[in-house]
C-alpha cells in the first residue's frame, strides 16, 4: 500500500491507502521529485466538471524518478529522472494512424488519463503507460522546479498559440494569464505576433505578461474586455484570439472581439454548465469567416522533448512562474488550495517531494 491524495467526493479531498500500481510490459511506475496542483484539479474537485469521483488519487503535472518499468520498455531504466506530460496518450492504436490526434486516439480526451480516467500522481509512486512514448528525461542542469512547469502550463499555453494560427505581425489578444495563459503569451511571441493584448487583473501577472513579450494590458476591471480591445484595435478586432482562462462567457467575448477572417485558439476548460453560446451578430450571422480551434494539448515525449528544448535554449523560462515553493508530500492540501483561493501573489506553487 501507499499514501495518496485524493478527490474523496465532490468538494471534499483527502489522505488515503491506496494499493501501489502495478506496471505492465509497456509501462513504468515512478515515485515524484516534484508535482504542480492546477486548476484543473479545482474544477474536478470543486465543481464536479468530470462528475462524481470517488477516492480519485489527484494530479498530473510531475517530474519523478524511474523505479520499475515493463518488459518491453526500452529507453528507460531505474533511477532515470523524467519529465511526466500531463496527456499520455495511447500510442498504439488505429485512430492515430488514420490522423486522429493522439489526445483523442481512444475517444474524445482520453489521452488526458491522470486524475480522469485513471489515478494521478499525487502518491508515493503512479503508473506511467506506454513509457517509451510518455516520458521524457530531465536534463542536467534544468530545476525541478522549471521542470514541472513543462507537463502541462508551457505546452498547454503554446498550443493555444498554435490552435490561433498566429502569423507574423499580427494582433493577438490572450484571454486569461494565469500560468497557461503566460505560457500563451510566450507562444504568440514564438510564432511572430506583433502586438499582443494580455487580459487580466492579478498585477503580478500582468507584470510577468509584459516581461514574457505582452505589449499591452486588458484589465476587465476597467470595463468591458471586447470594448476595450475594438477600442485599442481602431475597431477593427484582433487577428487571434487565444482562450487561456475564464467561465463560459469568455468564448463569446473572444468572437465578439476577433476581426472577420481570424482565429480563436481555445486551450480553456470549461468546468460548468451544458452550453456555450456563440454570439450570432459577433460571428456576422454565421458567415463571419471566423474560425474557433479547441484542443487538448498534445502529449507524449517528442512534444515534452520540444519543451525542454524551448528551455534550454532561453526560448522561454517558465521557471519565472513559480512562486512558492513547498517541501515534502504532505504540503499537497495547503498547494492545492493555494490554487484554489489563489491571492495575489500566487502565479504557481509546487511541492518538492
Amino acid at each position: 500500500m501507499m499514501r495518496a491524495f485524493a478527490m474523496l467526493k465532490i468538494g471534499e479531498t483527502g489522505w488515503i491507502d491506496a494499493p501501489k500500481p502495478v506496471a505492465g510490459a509497456y509501462d513504468a511506475i515512478l515515485e515524484p521529485l516534484a508535482l504542480a496542483p492546477c486548476t484543473s484539479d479545482i474544477h474536478t474537485v470543486y465543481e464536479g466538471a468530470l462528475g462524481e469521483r470517488c477516492n480519485l488519487i489527484l494530479g498530473h503535472e510531475a517530474v519523478g524518478r524511474v523505479v520499475e518499468v515493463g518488459s518491453e520498455v526500452k529507453d528507460f531504466k531505474p533511477g532515470d529522472r523524467v519529465i511526466v506530460p500531463a496527456i499520455t496518450p495511447n500510442w498504439r492504436t488505429v485512430e492515430i494512424q488514420n490522423g486522429v490526434p493522439a489526445s483523442h486516439s481512444e475517444g474524445a480526451l482520453t489521452g488526458w488519463k491522470f486524475s480522469n480516467t485513471k489515478d494521478g500522481v499525487f502518491a508515493d509512486y503512479f503508473h506511467v503507460n506506454d513509457a517509451d512514448m510518455n516520458l521524457a528525461l530531465l536534463p542536467d542542469g534544468m530545476s525541478l522546479e522549471e521542470a514541472a512547469m513543462l507537463p502541462d502550463m508551457a505546452t498547454t499555453g503554446i498550443h493555444g498559440a498554435e490552435l490561433a494560427d498566429i502569423q507574423i505581425g499580427s494582433t493577438v489578444v490572450v484571454i486569461g494569464i494565469g500560468p497557461v495563459g503566460l505560457m500563451a503569451v510566450c507562444g504568440a511571441r514564438l510564432r511572430g505576433a506583433a502586438r499582443i493584448l494580455a487580459v487580466g487583473s492579478r498585477k503580478k501577472c500582468a507584470e510577468l505578461a509584459l516581461e514574457y513579450g505582452a505589449t499591452e494590458i486588458i484589465n476587465y476591471k476597467n470595463g468591458d474586455i471586447v470594448k476595450q480591445v475594438l477600442t485599442a484595435t481602431h475597431g477593427l478586432g484582433a487577428d487571434s484570439v487565444i482562450i487561456s482562462g475564464g467561465p463560459s462567457e469568455v468564448l463569446a467575448q473572444a468572437v465578439d472581439m476577433t476581426k472577420p477572417g481570424g482565429t480563436i485558439g481555445n486551450v480553456n476548460y470549461y468546468g460548468e454548465g451544458d452550453i456555450l453560446p456563440v454570439p450570432r451578430l459577433g460571428w456576422a450571422c454565421g458567415m463571419g469567416h471566423k474560425s474557433i480551434h479547441g484542443g487538448l494539448t498534445p502529449g507524449g515525449r517528442a512534444r515534452m522533448e520540444r519543451m525542454v528544448a524551448l528551455v534550454q535554449t532561453g526560448r522561454i523560462n517558465p521557471g519565472k512562474m513559480v512562486t512558492h515553493t513547498f517541501n515534502g508530500l504532505d504540503k499537497l492540501p495547503e498547494a492545492l488550495e493555494m490554487m484554489h483561493h489563489k491571492s495575489p501573489d500566487v502565479i504557481k506553487p509546487v511541492v518538492l517531494v
